[in-house]
This record gives C-alpha cells, structure tokens and sequence, in this order.
C-alpha cells in the first residue's frame, strides 16, 4: 500500500541533534518508507493523511510483556510478589485453556495499538493463539513459549517451541519472530537450561528471560548456586547467546559488568516493578557501562496496564528520584529506551525503532492539539513529560494503517471486549 504522510512533524530518534524535522512530507509504499523530504513527482498514494498539527515517531516498543494476562486485570492487586504469582497467577494459569489466551492476547494489542505501541516482546502458554492474533490484528511481536523445567529430559515444552518456531517464525509477512522463553533460573534447573541453550544455537532463537526480580530470587540463588542470578545462567553459558533479560531490578557491580561484557539487553519494566514492591533497576549504572536498557510493561495483571507513555515517563523520572539527578535519565534517553533500543533488543534495529528511509513503516502519529501539549518548545520532552496514550491519532504497521483517527481497522473492538470479560469470568470460576 503507498501512504502519503503530508505537511507533519517528525521526531525520528536517528540522532539527538536531527531528531526533529518540521513541515514535510512521508512516503510509505511495499511496507517501508521510500522517502522524506517534497513529495515524490510520480508518487500516487492510494491513501494520503493530514499530518498537520501531527507528531509522527517510531511506534513504541514494548520488550516485555505477557499480553494474555489481561484476563487476570484487575483480578490479584496489593499483594507481595511471591504470593502473588505462587498463590493467585500460578493456580489460575494452570486452568488456561488455548481460547482464552487468543480472546486475551487480542485485548492487549486493542490497548496497545490506542497507545502507541506496534511490536511488543511476549512470552506465555498457548502462544499460537497470540501469534494468531499478532496474525490477524497486524502488529509486530516477538514471541516465546514460556519454558520451565527440573530435568534435561522435560521435553514437552521444548518441542512446542520447535513447533511453534516451524510454524510462526517469519509469518504474517514477516511480523512475527519466534525466542526461546526459558522463565527464570528459579524455574528451570541448570540442565534444562543447558536444554534450551542447546535450542536456541540449533534454531539461531534469541533468549527472553526474566532476572534477578526479586529480593527472594537472589537469596534462593545464592543459597543454592552460592552466586547471584546473573552469574549463574552467564556461567551455563546462557548469554553466549543474544538475550533479553526482564526486569534486573536487584545487580550488583559484577552482574552489571558481566551484563555489559555479554551485550545482555536488560528490559526495564518500571510499573510493574513498583507495583509489585520489588524495586526499581539501576538504569542509570547500566547504561554508564554501555548495557543497552529498552522497555517493557510487563503483563497486565502486574502493571495493570500496556500503556508505554506511562513507562517512558516512570523510567524517567523515578530514576532522577531515586539517583538525585535530573540528568541521569533525560527525555532523549527514556525515548530511546521505549524505541530504538526496543528493537536492538529484539533484534529488530536495521528494521525499525526510528524514521527514516528505507526502515519498515512501523509508526504512530501523536495529536498535538491538545491543551497539555501547548506549548511547543520540545516535542522530545512533550513526549517523554506530557504526552498521554489517548493523544495517538494513528498506527501504521509494516506499512499498513491499524488505526486511523483513534478508529481501530483491524479488530472488532466490542466483540473482543465481550469474549475477553466472558473467558476472564469463566477462568477463574474454574
């Protein structure tokens, strides 16, 4: 589809010193942007939109989440991370059954596409019905089957990730791409994780993971590997590999050392780290020693939400709090981290996470007419400071409009709101 972008703004996150460009013109055809700049003299676009009074940016990127989890909204709140996820998520997952994952994967990317996000990072049970809907809705993820186990011989859910790599990897035209999801070091033994390790290499899968969350974690680790998180699974040989590692609330010098030597991305999910009373990460000593940090919610029964303005804003100025320094997390910085350094995480950056010529058109459109956005002295602080998730106006996906105009083109909005609470109730009833 060729798109006309005309007469907008554009906040590109290429370099800081020309990241903004004013009154010009974008031009979208075969799911990339072909240019910028005047309009082309034989460019027919088969949909052109107004982007005066527009914003438009790389759509935002979200590293971590588990988008399926929007049935359990609202459901476990206020509770100590240990018995929240022991006592009320673990028991109710177990009664999953696939439809419910579909109808709550479908939810999420609702919420995430009205607030600006076009690629998200998932791992959960079922993930062929999320791929399904990553499928059928149009946006971007990367997506891994949740892996635990205590022995090299716990096969079952190994092979369904083989499956699902067979089956997904480099599907939807190329959106979805498939990671191995071993959970954590405190779910899966030194073997199994050995097991994965061997997965990843013969199918060349990135590893997501979640680190180092808790307080508890890092007891447990060192009382039964006499070393922390971190080092553990780096001397398994785990970040031999390209790895996302959520969360990395609890480091110390040597885990971030080891973390900046292995390029290890570290996936900052501020909300749900605060909500959860676990902390909140030392981004300001990683990024220092060159770790790249990106973004994530995490999923919606942690946060509540899949809102990555609220992210952006929280990684910014919660670690100014904490740090006493206004500098050590700017609005450029926090941008980064929801954008570009969201696809380098991924793997993602020679394709998106900023405009510019020859990148998949994956952007969002912000509506600048809006009392709190007045004045215009920095779109970058706007964004980072002021914005809100109802302030997108549009999403484009590899080329393609989501939504237009707050509309969403895709999915039957009210159908997934209706089969979403209906499967919610129905869960955790059984």
């Amino acid at each position: 589809m060729r798109i006309l972008i005309k007469n907008t703004n554009i906040l590109s996150m290429t370099n800081e010193k020309e990241n903004i460009m004013e009154n010009i013109n974008i031009c979208i055809e075969d799911g990339k942007i072909k240019h910028i700049g005047e309009i082309l003299e034989h460019f027919t676009p088969e949909s052109i939109i107004d982007g005066r009074g527009k914003l438009v940016m790389p759509g935002l990127i979200n590293s971590h989440t588990h988008i399926a989890m929007s049935l359990f909204r609202n459901y476990a709140d206020d509770l100590p991370f240990w018995p929240w996820l022991t006592e009320k998520i673990w028991p109710v997952e177990e009664k999953l059954i696939a439809e419910d994952v579909y109808w709550g994967s479908m939810l999420s990317i609702i919420e995430m596409i009205q607030s600006g996000t076009t690629c998200f990072s998932d791992m959960y049970f079922f993930m062929d019905e999320t791929a399904k809907a990553v499928s059928e809705s149009g946006i971007r993820a990367s997506l891994a089957r949740g892996l635990m186990g205590q022995s090299a011989d716990d096969l079952d859910r190994i092979n369904e990730t083989i499956q699902m790599y067979k089956n997904w990897n480099g599907k939807a035209d190329g959106r979805i791409t498939i990671a191995a999801g071993p959970h954590a070091p405190y779910t899966c033994s030194p073997s199994y994780l050995e097991k994965v390790i061997e997965l990843a290499k013969e199918y060349n899968m990135r590893i997501h993971i979640h680190l180092s969350e808790s307080k508890k974690e890092i007891e447990d680790s060192f009382n039964n590997y006499k070393k922390s998180p971190i080092k553990h699974v780096n001397d398994i040989g785990l970040f031999d590999l390209p790895t996302m590692a959520a969360h990395c609330v609890h480091l110390s010098d040597e885990d971030i050392d080891i973390l900046a030597e292995k390029n290890v991305s570290v996936l900052n999910n501020p909300g749900s780290n605060l909500k959860l009373g676990n902390g909140f990460a030392s981004i300001e000593k990683l990024l220092k020693k060159g770790v790249n940090v990106a973004l994530g919610t995490d999923g919606p029964s942690s946060n509540n939400n899949q809102n990555m303005f609220e992210e952006l804003n929280l990684a910014s100025l919660i670690n100014k709090a904490i740090n006493g320094d206004t500098t050590c997390v700017p609005a450029s910085t926090a941008l980064k981290m929801a954008t570009i350094n969201g696809a380098r995480a991924l793997g993602l950056e020679s394709d998106i996470g900023t405009i510019e010529v020859g990148k998949k058109a994956d952007m969002i459109l912000i509506d600048l007419n809006k009392p709190h956005l007045y004045p215009k002295h920095n779109f970058i602080s706007a964004m980072a400071y002021s914005a809100q998730a109802s302030d997108v106006d549009t999403v484009i996906v590899d080329g393609k409009i989501l939504m237009e105009k707050r509309e969403i083109k895709t999915i039957d909005v009210e159908k997934v709101m209706y089969k979403a609470e209906k499967h919610a109730k129905e869960l955790v009833s059984r």
